[in-house]
């Protein structure tokens, strides 16, 4: 009976120490869009700002700007589209080639709270301001378009059946 308490206890000890026991990173590691389209099964390494930083992110910080932006922005960005701007997605290569440039975190939270126009010319107001979410919320939900951006076939593009469809299979 002791022994049986302390292998649970260990157990225990062990599924908090790894964060994957954690009921966030469950969820998020149940979700197949995150774990398949996103080849997110553990912590990534996301660019966090213009000079080459690394931020990481957990499973359960991917998945909780997933919801976030399937809430606030999946109306206008289906898939990483821009319904009412076809030409300006959220596809790495549209990211990359804004002024400025939108492909770390900190530069989709700047935009988030302050969106321009492509060129950085003006303020435009196709996207509203996100001054309603916490700073943390803001870079999970940046995290999340950001691993889109790298990873999910079609994201950002017409090919969305492949993203999909890619639903089943793992990335490449």
């Amino acid at each position: 009976m002791r022994g049986t308490f302390v292998l649970g206890l260990c157990g225990l000890l062990l599924a908090g120490c790894s964060g994957v026991g954690d009921d966030g990173d469950a969820a998020a590691l149940k979700d197949k869009y995150v774990t398949v389209n996103l080849g997110v099964r553990g912590p990534v390494d996301l660019p966090a700002d213009a000079v080459g930083n690394l931020q990481t992110f957990s499973p359960q910080q991917i998945y909780a700007g997933k919801k976030l932006f399937e809430s606030n922005c999946q109306n206008c960005h289906v898939g990483g589209t821009t319904t009412p701007n076809p030409k300006v997605s959220l596809a790495l290569a549209k990211l990359q080639g804004a002024t400025p440039s939108r492909d770390n975190i900190q530069s989709l939270v700047q935009y988030m709270r302050l969106p321009m126009s492509y060129d950085g010319s003006e303020e435009t107001f196709n996207c509203r301001k996100s001054d309603w979410i916490k700073d943390d919320e803001a870079q999970n939900l940046a995290a999340f378009i950001l691993r889109a951006s790298q990873k999910a076939r079609g994201w950002g593009t017409a090919r969305l059946e492949a993203n999909q469809d890619s639903m089943t299979t793992a990335p490449p």
